[in-house]
């Protein structure tokens, strides 16, 4: 597989680390590194990070918080996250820029699909953030969004687990894991690969998607060199 443009999204539950709550330095600083050897690589790259690690909208509802406004918080959770990776990518001498999908300047930028695609092409790095700027959307959902706005190769979902399997791997041990599969197999089987409308979206607009462990250092980079370490998802 080889790329020219991707579309990175991160779990901001990924982000909590060893410490098991907000964001671990460590593991922004492993991301920013993993991502700077990517850019290094001649690759244009655009991220949508989750905001799970500080607050989730759906879970907020289930405990009596209105949905359209703990969607809200949601969303401002991915822009607190994205703040951080681009600090942290700041510190690591990549330029990077971020957007964001409902107006909050001085903090981002209001995002446009023509602005993210002149920054990637100056060889920036794009974060993208407040999912779609919309509730009940989720952020795998403001993903397969941006990814397809901005013309990307490839969706790459940098999880906990290694790829897709048969059951939760965390859950079931006698689990399987996928090398590839297809889009309607993920949505008949009903894998959570990413939500419905997310896995539909890249489906409808043929935006294949590669799932890997992001948490383990260096395998962005291997991801991009072509080694099968993942679940590739496409037609």
């Amino acid at each position: 597989m080889k790329f020219k443009r991707i579309l990175l999204k991160l779990s901001g539950e990924s982000l909590m680390g060893e410490q098991g709550h907000g964001i671990d330095t460590k593991r922004l600083n492993e991301y920013a590194s993993q991502i700077r050897e990517a850019q290094a690589m001649g690759i244009q790259i655009g991220i949508v990070i989750g905001g799970g690690n500080i607050f989730r909208g759906l879970s907020g509802a289930g405990k009596g918080f209105d949905r359209v406004k703990g969607d809200q918080m949601g969303m401002c959770a991915t822009v607190i996250n994205s703040l951080a990776l681009s600090s942290a990518l700041d510190a690591a001498g990549v330029k990077n820029r971020v957007l964001t999908a409902i107006r909050m300047e001085p903090i981002g930028e209001f995002y446009s699909k023509w602005k993210a695609i002149e920054s990637l092409e100056r060889g920036e790095v794009v974060i993208m953030s407040g999912g779609t700027g919309n509730p009940y959307f989720t952020t795998d959902t403001g993903s397969s969004l941006r990814g397809i706005e901005i013309e990307a190769d490839v969706m790459l979902k940098g999880t906990r687990v290694d790829g897709v399997y048969t059951a939760d791997p965390e859950k079931d041990p006698t689990a399987v894991k996928f090398s590839d599969i297809s889009y309607d197999e993920v949505l008949a089987r009903g894998l959570r690969v990413m939500d419905i409308t997310a896995t539909a979206m890249c489906k409808e607009n043929n935006l294949p998607i590669y799932v890997f462990n992001m948490d383990v250092v260096g395998n962005l980079r291997r991801v991009l060199s072509g080694e099968d370490i993942g679940t590739y998802v496409h037609a």
